[in-house]
């Protein structure tokens, strides 16, 4: 059994403290070889301590003396955002994990298909800005991209290399906090509210996302890229139990689901010992505990991100892009203080709806786009402060 050597882009956020816990839990298939962060230094420090990576990044070039000081061996030490390609290249690395939030970790995730290196994705925004290029890159590079969100992971696991039977794909979504909350009191809804989430535990941006359920929304526009499949086969089902992490439909009317309790470090191992499954420490199901699993329509109307994100992903090009920052824009407006909780939707479609999208773009293209939707969107949100 090979051991797999692994990157880890974003190693202080929850998805890298849950790569960490994997690679303590099966030393003798995983090994981190390398550690990048944006700007916590001490607690990227903490982690390279432990795991002792060979390589590791920060991108905030201004912190680099304080983790100098608190590392407690000598790595090679990286920074900025040529430092964080060039971790993502490393020779001897096998596999790029990219738990970057946001737009920052596409060019990395280029860099290291381009190496010839998997990739292992938990950050959705790659697939949802650059799909078309980044799985077109990794096919010309003879590379795999292996889900690391825990509901791609489960079609990833259910389909078993059999896409071409597909009927349906099926996301399920926690529903998030205000799952059973009347549509006359969203005006009213504070960010502490948002941010208290039912069941995960993730950073603030994504917290948000599973609120307005646009977390699902991009997950559409991804399972689409990731999966081959067409927009119409992806559909989104509310489980507020999060056991069932997603289901497959096949031609046949038979669907697969895979099941598990609410923990990154199953998808997370399984993207790094694919296609092998190795015992672990982690919790199996005592199904004789669960009292039940319920299933429900999206309230569409309540929640218009789904049917934004299904235009996007439609039409394509640059306009999943440009979904993606407005939404990204609202989204730090929001837990600002500045707009509220439904404004969040309105800013994303008003700017959808000012953007003429290009087809087929390259990088340049979608990066212009994602500039150029960040300014509208920051400028319609000082109207609605008026």
């Amino acid at each position: 059994m090979k051991r797999k050597r692994v990157v880890v882009l974003g190693a202080t956020g929850s998805i890298g403290d849950s790569a960490l816990k994997v690679a303590r839990d099966i030393p003798e298939r995983m090994e981190i070889v390398g550690l990048a962060a944006n700007s916590n230094a001490e607690k990227l420090a903490a982690a390279a301590n432990k795991v002792r990576p060979e390589s590791v990044c920060l991108v905030d070039e201004s912190k680099i003396d304080i983790l100098r000081k608190a590392l407690d061996y000598e790595p090679r030490i990286l920074c900025g955002e040529v430092g964080l390609r060039e971790i993502a290249s490393l020779t001897n690395a096998d596999m790029v994990l990219v738990a970057i939030v946001g737009t920052g970790g596409l060019r990395p995730a280029l860099a290291a298909i381009e190496a010839g290196k998997d990739l292992a994705v938990a950050s959705k925004e790659i697939l949802v800005m650059a799909g078309e290029i980044v799985m077109r890159e990794a096919h010309e590079n003879g590379v795999h991209v292996l889900p690391v969100d825990s509901e791609h992971n489960a079609i990833f696991q259910c389909l078993d290399g059999r896409s071409s039977e597909v009927r349906r794909i099926i996301l399920t979504a926690s529903g998030g906090p205000f799952r059973e909350t009347s549509r006359k009191d969203f005006d009213s809804i504070t960010s502490e509210q948002a941010l208290k989430h039912p069941t995960w535990n993730m950073g603030p941006k994504i917290t948000i996302d599973s609120a307005t359920l646009f977390n699902k929304g991009l997950e559409m526009i991804e399972a689409r890229w990731l999966f081959g499949v067409e927009m119409k086969q992806v559909e989104v089902v509310i489980h507020p139990q999060s056991i069932v992490h997603s289901m497959v439909e096949f031609a046949d009317g038979s669907t697969l689901a895979q099941l598990s309790y609410s923990d990154m470090c199953f998808p997370i191992q399984y993207a790094v010992t694919w296609p092998d499954r190795v015992p672990n420490t982690l919790p199996p199901l005592d199904f004789s505990k669960l009292s039940k699993l319920e299933f429900f329509t999206p309230r569409y109307a309540d929640f218009p991100a789904l049917n934004l994100a299904r235009r996007a992903g439609e039409i394509g090009g640059t306009l999943p892009a440009v979904m993606n920052a407005a939404n990204e824009v609202a989204v730090a407006e929001f837990l600002d203080r500045q707009v509220s909780f439904p404004s969040i939707w309105k800013i994303v479609e008003e700017v959808m709806n000012r953007h003429g999208s290009v087809a087929h773009p390259d990088l340049d293209a979608i990066l212009r786009a994602d500039q150029w939707a960040r300014t509208e969107a920051a400028s319609f949100a000082k109207t609605l402060n008026r």
